[in-house]
């Protein structure tokens, strides 16, 4: 019915634009861990999902991650609604005008 972990944690990284290797530094993990995790042969448990919340630059997922929803007023949206990946902590800025 729903996503695993492991998927969603995927998902999170490719809106990112994160190789594993990327994303588990990010999360201060070894890249094991992380594709053990996205293929399944391990479920990611809550010391993963709170490292994700708890991780400014992953925390606009928390609602998502945790049960699926999403809520745009407050900062809280899923994968496929970032729209570049990097739309808080980018080094290379677009000239875009906001509205």
């Amino acid at each position: 019915m729903s996503s695993s972990y492991g998927e969603k944690l995927r998902q999170i990284r490719t809106a990112e634009g994160l190789t594993q290797a990327a994303f588990a530094k990010e999360l201060e993990l070894g890249l094991s861990t992380i594709k053990n995790y996205e293929s399944g042969q391990k479920n990611a448990g809550l010391s993963i999902v709170d490292k994700v919340t708890n991780h400014p630059r992953f925390e606009k997922y928390t609602m998502w991650l945790m049960n699926g929803k999403t809520s745009e007023a407050a900062g809280q949206i899923s994968p496929s609604l970032s729209p570049n990946g990097h739309d808080d902590t980018s080094d290379h800025q677009k000239d875009q005008k906001a509205g």
